[in-house]
C-alpha cells in the first residue's frame, strides 16, 4: 500500500490569544483565533484552513473528473462557506457549502450541462477531504452551470 506523508511544523509561543506559526513544504503562515471568536485575527485559523482544504480538494477533484470526461470548460470558479455553530459555548464546525460555477464552452449541449451537474455532485463524494470529514461536517452543493 502506497502512502503519501505530509509534514507540518507548528510553533505556539503564548497562550490562547497569541499568534503562532505553521509551516509545511509549500505554506508558511501565522495562525491565531479569528476575531469572530474573540481572538486577534492574525494570519489564518483552523476554520479557514478546513474550509480551504475542503474547497481546493473538491475543486481539483471536479476539474480532474471534467478532464477525464472530456467536458470542456471556459471557466471553473467557486465560493465556499463554512458555518460554525456555537451552542452552550461549544464550537462545532457544522456545515460547508460549495457553490461551484462552471461555464462550459459555447458549443456545449444540454447533455454536457447534465454531465457537468452529475460530475459536480460526484466530485463531492469522491474528494478525499469530504470523505475525511463525512459524518462530522455536512457538505452541501449549490452548483451553477452555464454555457458560453
Amino acid at each position: 500500500m502506497a502512502q503519501h506523508k505530509f509534514m507540518l511544523k507548528a510553533d505556539w509561543p503564548g497562550s490562547r490569544n497569541d499568534v503562532g506559526e505553521i509551516e509545511t513544504k509549500n505554506l508558511k503562515t501565522k495562525v491565531s483565533i479569528p476575531t469572530e471568536m474573540d481572538g486577534p485575527g492574525i494570519g489564518t485559523n483552523p476554520d479557514e484552513m478546513l474550509l480551504g482544504a475542503a474547497a481546493t480538494c473538491y475543486l481539483i477533484t471536479l476539474a480532474a473528473m471534467m478532464e477525464r470526461s472530456k467536458l470542456k470548460k471556459n471557466q471553473l470558479k467557486m465560493e465556499s462557506e463554512g458555518i460554525v455553530d456555537v451552542t452552550n459555548n461549544v464550537l462545532t464546525y457544522q456545515k460547508i457549502i460549495h457553490r461551484p460555477h462552471i461555464v462550459l464552452k459555447a458549443d456545449a449541449t444540454e447533455k454536457d450541462q447534465e454531465k457537468a451537474l452529475k460530475l459536480a455532485k460526484k466530485a463531492e463524494s469522491s474528494c478525499m477531504i469530504s470523505r475525511a470529514v463525512k459524518d462530522n461536517v455536512t457538505i452541501e452543493l449549490e452548483p451553477k452551470i452555464q454555457i458560453g
